[in-house]
C-alpha cells in the first residue's frame, strides 16, 4: 500500500524527491502518512478534495482486496 500512495503521489507533484511516505501497522488498521513539499499540498488535495478522495478511495479498495483496513493521512 505505501508504495501504491507513493507512485501516485509522486505523479502528482512538482518536487518528487520531497515525497515521503510512512506506513504505520496496527492490528485490523495501517495508517499510510503522506508528507509532500509546501508548495504541492495543493496538488495532492485538488480542487474541492477531489484528488485526496480519489487517493482514498483507490487505497480502499486495493486494501479490501487484501483483507486490510487502510486510512491516508496528508501532513504538512
Amino acid at each position: 500500500m505505501k508504495e501504491l500512495i507513493e507512485r501516485m503521489a509522486k505523479a502528482l507533484v512538482d518536487s518528487p524527491e520531497e515525497v515521503v511516505v510512512k506506513e504505520i501497522q496496527g492490528h485490523n488498521l495501517t495508517v499510510i502518512e503522506l508528507r509532500v513539499a509546501k508548495q504541492d499540498i495543493g496538488k495532492v488535495i485538488g480542487k474541492h478534495g477531489r484528488t485526496a478522495q480519489a487517493m482514498r478511495t483507490i487505497l480502499g479498495a486495493a486494501s479490501t482486496k487484501i483483507k486490510k483496513r487502510c486510512v491516508l493521512e496528508l501532513l504538512e
